[in-house]
């Protein structure tokens, strides 16, 4: 080996063929399909069979409890209705002691001791006997002589079984309420959440309903009673839980224990540790270091020492630009920061020449228009030294810091007459880009200079406060006793500032408000959130 020579690296299989076989997502699928392949088929099988066996039982026990129910329920109608047939032909054959309706009802009491109902008529419609309760809205008195023993009656929800006497000349009704059926039906198998009805032709009514409302799937059964159109429905919802349905749910849990702790064990070596490895360091990475991962990680994965060269390559070319920027920004700092010093200082020489001007003028309406321009020269640079006093921060301009500094540069260059002239600021804590800010302060010149002009010994109050409902608007408002609606006040809107005012107004793209009662303009303006 010649000396300084690197050791030769291992062959690598090239292409997209070597990097597939080399993949940890192959390596894994491979062990957990051999790993899982036994423990499938076994749950597969025990699932089917227990499935299968659940059904033929839920069907066999449905099948003997409705059987059940429907002997019930037919044998307690015949032994009411023997009793009721007795007591009918006695009737018809006039042969009915006082005591006769006492005993039928005490024996039908003896089964339905809450609400036993039954009616025994003539021919003529007349009651001969009968519970002292009032009948159900059942059949008419037309009807009561017809031939079919058992009568549905959904919309009231009763059974009525009518018996008639040999001779046809009298007839027993007795009506069966829901819940007397639905304890005479109430079979001695026990069936789990079971819902019992009874059906005849295209009427049918609930005995019972099941104890909780079932979403899965449901098996119904029915049985005739004595009379063949009148049918007994059990519903059974939801499989009782069996032995073979418990070990078919059990079977899927012993394959996620192994599949959790094989695919854990081949993940964890594989994958976890150098992930957790990998993520520490770049979780420790500052900005402006270079990542070298590949000095603690130590996997077979080929996808993670890919990353984690990615990593390294990438903070290389953040490392570079980061400093790149870092020159860049500082550069442009400086730059940024000069233009604003020398604009603030032309717009002062500017200010100071009109100064200079003004004081060599004689005439006095000279002197006032130099006066009236240095004044919004004045602004403007009031304006661009807040800018610049929160570029650093990037907050926009101050609307109290504003506001409070052009008053009083506008005290400062008012007229003789207005050198005691007031202005009040209330002003909450608000900040507004420039674009807004020049229009702002030239408004307040205006509006300032147009009250000087009106009450030179009066005062301003200048109010801005955040609108209640959204957070991106204020009231900028100025009020003075001189802004009521007088003719100098019109002439001079007229003559000069009308047009002014209407012109900053459409740069706040707001409306400006004038109250003349209330001496008080206002507008909003967009402030920053």
């Amino acid at each position: 080996m010649t000396v300084g020579a690197l050791p030769p690296r291992p062959a690598v299989p090239s292409g997209r063929t070597g990097e597939f076989l080399q993949s940890t997502g192959l390596k894994m699928f491979v062990v957990l399909t051999l790993a899982l392949l036994p423990l499938g088929l076994i749950a597969l099988v025990a699932s089917l069979q227990a499935i299968r066996s659940a059904d033929l039982e839920k069907e066999a026990l449905l099948r003997v409890a409705v059987t059940q129910s429907a002997r019930k329920l037919s044998a307690d109608l015949q032994s009411d209705r023997t009793a009721l047939m007795l007591s009918a032909n006695a009737f018809s054959q006039n042969k009915a002691d006082p005591g006769m309706c006492t005993r039928l009802s005490l024996f039908l009491r003896a089964h339905n001791d809450r609400d036993a109902r039954f009616y025994i008529y003539d021919r003529a419609g007349r009651r001969l006997c009968g519970t002292s309760a009032p009948e159900p809205r059942g059949i008419p008195a037309e009807r009561r002589f017809e031939r079919k023993a058992l009568i549905l009656l959904p919309e009231e929800r009763y059974l009525l079984s009518r018996v008639r006497s040999a001779n046809d000349q009298v007839v027993a009704l007795n009506y069966y309420s829901r819940s007397h059926l639905e304890s005479v039906a109430d079979p001695m198998t026990a069936v789990p959440n079971r819902q019992l009805a009874i059906r005849q032709g295209e009427g049918e009514f609930l005995i019972s309903r099941p104890m909780r409302e079932a979403k899965g799937s449901r098996t119904s059964l029915s049985a005739r009673l004595d009379q063949p159109d009148v049918i007994l429905t059990m519903t059974m919802h939801d499989p009782p839980a069996t032995l073979a349905r418990m070990l078919s749910l059990f079977l899927p849990l012993v394959m996620w224990f192994a599949a959790a702790a094989i695919g854990w064990f081949v993940v964890n070596r594989l994958l976890i540790r150098p992930l957790v490895l990998l993520r520490r360091v770049v979780a420790a990475y500052q900005p402006g270091q270079v990542l070298e991962p590949m000095e603690r990680v130590r996997t077979p994965a080929l996808e993670i020492n890919a990353l984690a060269e990615t990593f390294r390559s990438i903070s290389e070319d953040v490392a570079t630009h980061e400093a790149e920027m870092a020159e860049g920004l500082d550069a442009q700092r400086k730059l940024t920061r000069e233009v604003h010093h020398r604009v603030k200082n032309n717009l002062q020489i500017i200010a100071s020449l009109i100064s200079l001007h003004a004081r060599s003028a004689h005439d006095a309406e000279a002197v006032e228009a130099y006066s009236s321009i240095q004044r919004r020269v004045d602004a403007l640079s009031v304006v661009h030294r807040n800018h610049f006093a929160e570029l650093e921060e990037n907050r926009g301009v101050g609307v109290r810091a504003l506001v409070s500094e052009l008053s009083a540069s506008l005290r400062g260059t008012a007229p003789q007459q207005a050198r005691r002239f007031a202005i009040q600021i209330e002003s909450d804590n608000l900040h507004i880009h420039q674009d807004v800010a020049v229009p702002v302060a030239f408004l307040i010149t205006e509006l300032v200079e147009l009250t000087m002009e009106l009450a030179p010994q009066g005062s301003v109050r200048i109010t801005v406060q955040q609108d209640e409902d959204r957070a991106d608007r204020a009231l900028f408002s100025i009020q003075s006793a001189a802004f009521k609606s007088s003719p100098e006040m019109t002439q001079l809107l007229e003559g000069r500032y009308g047009r002014v005012l209407t012109g900053l107004s459409r740069q706040l793209r707001a409306p400006l408000e004038h109250d003349g009662d209330e001496g008080r303009y206002s507008i909003m303006i967009a402030v920053i959130a």
